[in-house]
C-alpha cells in the first residue's frame, strides 16, 4: 500500500522485478486534505491545492483502501483467504507459515504480533483485555499521571510490531458494514509555515473488530525496523546477515540486545551517512557508539566495548583503516583515551 506521496517512487522499484516471476500487487491508500488548526476548515478550500494541502490518514486505513481499490475482491477472487500487514521499514516481518497455520486451524480473523519490550520500545503500544475483548492500548491514550506506569517495563510487558494477519472476507464484512469505527488520531503539524490538523488511525486498534482475534508473542528478530541512519548502520555491519532473501543475525553475537548507536546530524540523510563510511565497521562486540560532527570513517575499523567519537564544531576527524577501538573516547588528533 502506496501514499500519493510514494506510488511513483515504489513503481520505479517495483519496475526491476518484471521479469522475476514474482507478482507485485500496487494500490493506494485515500488522500484527506489537512485541516487549517485555527478554524478546521480544509486548506485545499482555502486555496492549498498542490499535495501539500492533503496527507494520507495513516495505516489504519489499510481496510478501506483494499475494499476502495478493488484490491480486496481481486485477493478473493484468487481464493486468497489472510493477508500478512506489516511497516515496510521492518525487514524481521516475514511470512511465517506456522502463525499462517494457527490462524487457520483456530480460525482466528485477526492477529497482532508482539514482542517483548524493551528500554528502547517503552513508548510502544500494548495489547489489553477490555469489555471482553482484545484491544490496543497506546500511550497516547494514557492519562499522563499513569505514562510512568504504561512505560514500566514490567508491568506492560510486550509491545505491538505492527505485523498483523487479517483474515480478507472478515475485512470485507467490517468495510462493508462501515464497522471499524477506530480511534481517531489527532496528529498536529506545521507545513509552510502553517498549522495544520491530520486526522489519523492505526491499524493495530481495529482488533477488537476481529472475531477471535488474538496476540502472538514473536521473538525479537520479527521486529528488526529501519528508520534512521543508526539503525541501516545496524543491518549493513557484521551483526546481520541475509539468507534466503531473510535478515538474519550474526550468532556470534554473544549479547541479546543490539549495540545503541546515535549519530549526529551530519549522519542524517542516507547519502551523507553512506559517504562518510569507507566500509562498515565490525561491531560484533560492541555495546554503545556515539559519533558527533564531521567524523569519517576508514575500511576495516573494528568497534568494541563503548565508543565515542567526537568532533567539535570546524574540526574534522578521520579515523584511519584497520583501527580497533575498545572502550574509547576519539577526538581530533586523532587522540585516544579510555573510557
Amino acid at each position: 500500500m502506496n501514499s500519493f506521496n510514494t506510488h511513483d517512487d515504489t513503481l520505479k522499484i517495483v519496475e526491476k522485478y518484471q521479469n522475476s516471476g514474482l507478482q507485485v500487487k500496487i494500490f493506494n491508500q485515500s488522500q484527506y486534505p489537512r485541516m487549517v488548526a485555527e478554524d478546521l476548515m480544509p486548506w485545499p478550500a482555502k486555496g492549498q491545492t498542490d499535495k501539500s494541502g492533503w496527507y494520507p490518514p495513516g495505516h489504519g486505513n489499510v481496510f478501506d483502501a483494499l475494499q476502495n481499490s478493488g484490491m480486496l475482491a481481486e485477493l478473493l477472487a484468487e481464493g486468497k483467504e489472510y493477508v500478512f500487514i506489516a511497516n515496510s521499514d521492518n525487514l524481521g516481518a516475514t511470512v511465517d507459515l506456522k502463525i499462517l497455520k494457527h490462524l487457520i486451524h483456530n480460525q482466528n480473523e485477526y492477529c497482532m504480533e508482539v514482542t517483548p519490550k524493551t528500554l528502547a520500545d517503552v513508548k510502544g503500544g500494548t495489547l489489553i483485555s477490555y469489555e471482553g475483548r482484545v484491544q490496543l492500548l497506546e500511550i497516547a491514550q494514557v492519562p499522563d499521571e499513569h505514562v510512568g506506569e504504561f512505560k514500566s517495563i514490567q508491568k506492560f510487558k510486550i509491545f505491538n510490531t505492527n505485523n498483523l494477519w487479517v483474515n480478507l472476507k472478515a475485512i470485507k464484512r467490517l468495510v462493508e458494514a462501515d464497522a471499524l469505527n477506530m480511534e481517531i488520531i489527532p496528529n498536529p503539524k506545521e507545513v509552510d509555515g502553517v498549522k495544520v490538523l491530520q486526522l489519523e488511525t492505526a491499524a493495530g486498534a481495529a482488533i477488537r473488530f476481529f472475531d477471535k482475534a488474538i496476540g502472538i508473542n514473536v521473538p525479537r528478530s520479527r521486529f528488526l525496523p529501519v528508520k534512521a541512519t543508526s539503525d541501516l548502520l545496524l543491518v549493513q555491519s557484521d551483526l546481520y546477515t541475509i539468507e534466503d532473501g531473510l535478515v538474519i543475525r550474526n550468532p556470534a553475537r554473544t549479547k541479546a540486545e543490539n549495540p545503541a548507536i546515535e549519530l549526529s546530524s551530519e549522519f542524517k540523510k542516507v547519502a551523507d551517512f553512506l559517504k562518510r563510511f569507507k566500509s562498515i565497521p565490525s561491531i560484533l562486540h560492541l555495546d554503545s557508539l556515539k559519533v558527533t560532527g564531521d567524523v569519517w570513517f576508514g575500511s576495516g575499523i573494528v568497534l568494541k566495548g563503548k565508543v565515542i567519537v567526537e568532533a567539535k564544531k570546524g574540526e574534522k576527524l578521520v579515523l584511519p583503516d584497520d583501527l580497533t577501538l575498545e572502550d574509547q573516547l576519539v577526538t581530533v588528533g586523532p587522540t585516544y583515551s579510555s573510557l
